[in-house]
């Protein structure tokens, strides 16, 4: 019985009939066999722990193109494709293949693509030596592996504060204190 894969993911298509055996190999033996619901990138690694367990993640696949969107409510964001959209997220994961243009703010960029645009990344930045990011950035910390590449207007230090940090520190603030009462 055949599993079918998430809805949006892409898929290789099923044979209709039996291919004709070869000498030495089964259909079955080419197409190597991959769990529903990964990213299909070695680069991707990293991300798979970026994401708090439950939190939403969105993949845009190779060959897939996203243009004119504005990403939001999405922890992770996974390209492989090719995406022109606005996002105000957590974590964004461009693949080696993948291409982001548009305006970013983030906690987490990973990037082994390329981004062009504007990108705010108020906790770490990191590109990869694959990795080339253009345009205008602020970033909280910043890593950038041997052969990336880092162009454009560039400053340390962002305006907000991480979303990931957020949690820990969300009680809210005293307001004025009291005075105590005098017996």
């Amino acid at each position: 019985m055949a599993v079918s894969p998430p809805f949006f993911s892409k898929r290789e298509p099923e044979p209709l009939q039996p291919r004709s055996p070869s000498v030495g190999s089964s259909p079955l033996a080419s197409a190597p066999q991959r769990p529903t619901g990964v990213a299909y990138s070695p680069a991707s690694a990293p991300v798979q722990g970026s994401a708090p367990e439950g939190g939403s993640k969105l993949t845009v696949g190779p060959n897939i193109k996203l243009k004119g969107v504005e990403i939001t409510d999405c922890d992770t964001l996974v390209v492989e494709g090719t995406v022109e959209a606005t996002m105000d997220s957590r974590v964004i994961h461009i693949a080696e293949q993948g291409a982001f243009r548009g305006a970013v703010e983030i906690d987490i960029a990973e990037i082994y693509g390329s981004f062009d645009g504007d990108l705010t990344v108020r906790d770490k930045l990191v590109i990869f030596g694959t990795g080339r990011v253009s345009g205008k950035i602020r970033y909280g910390k910043l890593v950038i592996e041997e052969g990336g590449q880092l162009s454009g207007e560039i400053a340390v230090g962002t305006d907000g504060k991480p979303r990931l940090k957020a949690s820990l520190h969300s009680a809210p603030a005293p307001v004025a204190a009291t005075p105590a009462a005098a017996g």
